[in-house]
């Protein structure tokens, strides 16, 4: 009986720009050569993917066995489907991109993945909620491979002071999949010579993930206290059932963020109406909440102040700095890429002006050409945050804006439809109250959803006179979201003149 000829130990490692996955395929090739193996690693690196995913292969084959061949091993340059042994992701989404692409086999394949997400941009970029299912993309790599280690190793990265490649390395450790000893692998990385001690530390975490399995996720950090200033607010809020209540405690938290107390204080008051509404027509509660929730997001818009309030803030030069993982001594500089547009510029400026220029000739032709290249502010130097410092005093001259008054008149509109709809169609007045989700973002994406958002209200009067009303605008509120294009929408109203014709 013949002897098989000896084949490589073949690793397909996915990961984002960096995490660290170079410096996790270099410790393998030297843990590998020590060990007396040849080893070969090739890289492919990715582009405009969540800062640049890049594919790392290894293969390691004994020299042992090169010993009674006559020619040395040829060792890969790519990863072939339904051949790899060992397959590593450092995000659940480059998981599911592996099992699509046929990396991980049910008769072969160790796959160890961490849990944590870092959003596509097809996630990002969607209309409605473009979120994968994460537990279906779990199951899927379940399904897929021959063994599965999963857990959040970024989280156990974050807890240990190191990076997440640290924590893959000890897991891979920990799989037992290398003929390899754990010491061996701690010896790759104090050789490597660079953040041994916090490596070693996120090392042993992942170790024990894979042998002992994950720790328990810690919990959430309890909210802190609630500011004196909006205890009696929340008090109105504590007043209302669940699911309203929720909704409404973030909604005022929200709009006193925002701009002050005085105007969480109009949140609510806005709110009454719908509240006395839900008592005599609903019941369910879903009017209210849905409105609570689409109120607080339509008072609190993303304009040029608010954009230039966040970006100053203290707690995001420190959340910048955590995430950089910057050491003492390091400085650290921020540049911010803004484009604004002239309609947003005028949003700013009080109502009569901000008209005037959206009106004037030679203004605004000027001001295109100024602004149309965009500009760089580095908020890390004296210049750049003083410019967004300005920007964000704003603050208090924000209700005199064109933008705010545009903004009310359309919420107010948008709260009598609900409320005339209410008597007559309870369901019919949730879904309207639902359909302002259309209208987010800014710019050119805020003035889509602006107009897909009235095209639907034009045809309420008709829809108003189907049996099935809600259930018939809340098709078209989902075609809206469906595409950038509108070319579902359009599809959906098409099939809706037929319904109204039968209808009549």
């Amino acid at each position: 009986m013949t002897t098989p000829a000896p084949r490589p130990i073949t690793i397909a490692i996915l990961a984002m720009g960096g995490e660290g996955g170079g410096v996790l395929a270099e410790w393998i090739i030297d843990l590998a050569e020590h060990a007396g193996y040849v080893a070969q690693m090739t890289s492919v690196p990715g582009v405009a993917q969540r800062t640049g995913a890049t594919n790392y292969y290894v293969e390691l084959f004994p020299k042992s066995a090169t010993q009674t061949n006559t020619r040395p091993p040829v060792l890969g340059l790519t990863p072939v489907p339904g051949d790899v042994d060992i397959v590593i992701a450092s995000e659940l989404m480059e998981a599911g991109r592996a099992v699509q692409r046929g990396l991980v086999t049910p008769d072969k394949t160790t796959f160890i993945v961490s849990t944590n997400r870092v959003y596509a941009m097809t996630e990002k970029i969607a209309l409605a909620d473009g979120r994968v299912d994460s537990t279906a993309l779990l199951e899927g790599c379940r399904t897929a491979s021959k063994r599965l280690i999963a857990g959040d190793m970024a989280q156990l990265a974050e807890s240990t002071g190191s990076v997440i490649s640290s924590v893959l390395f000890g897991a891979l450790a920990g799989a037992n999949v290398l003929p390899m000893q754990r010491m061996a692998f701690e010896a790759a990385i104090r050789r490597g010579g660079v953040g041994v001690k916090e490596s070693l530390a996120a090392f042993g975490a992942g170790y024990v993930a894979a042998t002992e399995g994950m720790p328990e996720p810690t919990a959430a950090p309890a909210a802190g206290p609630v500011p004196a200033t909006l205890k009696p607010l929340m008090a109105e809020a504590n007043a209302y059932p669940e699911p309203a209540r929720t909704y409404i405690r973030a909604g005022i938290e929200r709009t006193a963020d925002y701009q002050d107390i005085q105007y969480a204080r109009e949140y609510l008051a806005r709110l009454k109406p719908i509240a006395d509404a839900e008592k005599k027509h609903g019941g369910s509660g879903l009017l209210l909440a849905e409105t609570a929730r689409e109120l607080a997001l339509g008072m609190a818009y993303e304009d040029t102040v608010r954009v230039a309030e966040l970006k100053i803030r203290p707690g995001r030069f420190e959340r910048v700095r955590d995430e950089v993982k910057i050491a003492d001594g390091q400085i650290l500089e921020i540049a911010e890429f803004l484009h604004p547009r002239v309609q947003e510029i005028a949003d700013t400026l009080p109502a009569g002006l901000g008209r005037w220029l959206l009106n004037s000739g030679w203004p605004r032709r000027l001001l295109e050409r100024r602004t149309q290249k965009g500009m760089v502010l580095r908020t890390t130097t004296i210049g750049g945050f003083l410019k967004l410092y300005i920007l964000a005093s704003l603050k208090g001259m924000r209700r005199r804006s064109l933008r705010f008054q545009t903004e009310t008149a359309f919420l107010d509109g948008w709260l009598k439809t609900i409320l005339d709809t209410a008597p007559s169609n309870y369901a019919l007045a949730a879904e309207i109250a639902m359909t302002r989700t259309l209208v987010k973002g800014y710019s050119d994406t805020h003035e889509r959803g602006r107009e897909r958002y009235a095209t639907l209200m034009q045809l309420l009067p008709r829809i108003m006179e189907l049996p099935d009303a809600a259930t018939t605008l809340a098709k078209l509120r989902k075609a809206a979201l469906a595409d950038d294009t509108g070319a579902a929408l359009n599809a959906a109203i098409k099939d809706l003149r037929p319904l109204a014709q039968a209808a009549e």
